[in-house]
């Protein structure tokens, strides 16, 4: 079948008209085309031409990812991302039939928010997903990562104490730096050393993966901050069935890039959004999805707010503990 989003087109996104345009295109395609969101539309008894606003559009179950194969009818997989989870637990699988559209992705999201990375030094400190195959998050690290500063970027697993060193080498030459880490190994991290490296970007993702106790954002970001000597920290929201990010600079609020977008939902009617300001489920539309579901109803539970941009609160009861950006307030 022939593709309906020019990636051009795609990750030029100029306004809103353009997004719901692209969007309601989209949606109505995957409709037709991919025969589990096409059954999903039939048992709501959504009648797809009627649908004229990204407000009216059913959103899929993550859930479906772990037992469906959710993906348009024709293509085959060019990689399989999978979700993180304990033992026994049923994992997520995302098939991606184009790899293209999310390196396309997170590479122009990357650089809306944070430049060029070979204008950096970019270091990882991800022992989980460096421990098991399948991760998105690992994929698109080692990209960014073979982008930067070859000199001085690269992964760090446990070796902390050389990881402590290369910062002080980073901020003594004054090399922009950013250090992604899963929140349990960056406290690891400053439980050892202590830095004062203010220009240091420290962008945290995936949580404590019963590594820790869970905290509070305001206290981790706190211990965060005075460990490494920064003002604030980053994080990054994404998650397998997803191929685009949203990025955080500061006190917990996510913004998306222009061909993603969070909307939320009534948490007694998943079919209903509710306003900015209140707490809803975590709906993403995310446009690079095209060859798959573009329309996921996550099983985090957020706020949206008036400018677009949202924050992640907690988990809806007996939702499985998973790799994304999740902390409970």
């Amino acid at each position: 079948m022939a593709m309906v989003v020019n990636r051009k087109t795609l990750f030029q996104i100029k306004d809103d008209s353009m997004f719901n345009d692209l969007a309601l295109t989209i949606f109505r395609m995957q409709a037709r085309e991919n025969p589990v969101y096409g059954a999903y539309l039939n048992a709501l008894n959504k009648q797809v031409d009627q649908v004229n606003a990204i407000s009216e559009i059913p959103f899929l179950p993550i859930e479906f990812f772990k037992t469906q194969s959710v993906i348009i009818k024709g293509q085959i997989p060019e990689i399989t991302f999978t979700s993180s989870g304990t033992t026994g637990m049923q994992q997520s699988r995302h098939l991606v039939s184009d790899l293209q559209y999310y390196i396309d992705s997170y590479n122009s999201g990357f650089r809306l928010f944070y430049g060029d990375p070979k204008n950096m030094a970019i270091l990882a400190l991800l022992p989980s997903y460096l421990e098991r195959e399948g991760s998105s998050l690992i994929y698109m690290v080692d990209d960014l990562i073979r982008q930067a500063s070859p000199h001085y970027s690269g992964y760090f697993l446990y070796n902390h104490d050389e990881l402590n060193e290369r910062l002080h080498d980073l901020k003594k030459k004054a090399i922009p730096t950013l250090l992604i880490g899963v929140t349990y190994a960056l406290l690891d991290f400053i439980d050892a050393y202590t830095l004062d490296f203010p220009d240091l970007i420290i962008m945290e993702t995936g949580g404590m993966k019963g590594k820790r106790k869970e905290m509070i954002r305001d206290e981790l970001h706190e211990k965060l901050c005075k460990g490494f000597g920064v003002q604030a920290i980053h994080s990054e929201y994404g998650m397998t069935e997803l191929l685009s990010q949203a990025y955080s600079k500061g006190h917990g609020r996510f913004y998306c890039p222009p061909w993603m977008k969070v909307l939320t939902r009534d948490v007694n009617d998943p079919l209903s959004l509710v306003e900015p300001g209140f707490t809803g489920g975590i709906n993403i539309i995310d446009l690079a999805n095209s060859n798959s579901c573009s329309f996921i109803a996550t099983q985090d539970l957020g706020r949206l707010h008036a400018d677009n941009s949202f924050e992640i609160i907690g988990r809806f009861d007996e939702s499985d503990v998973r790799g994304c950006n999740l902390l409970v307030q």
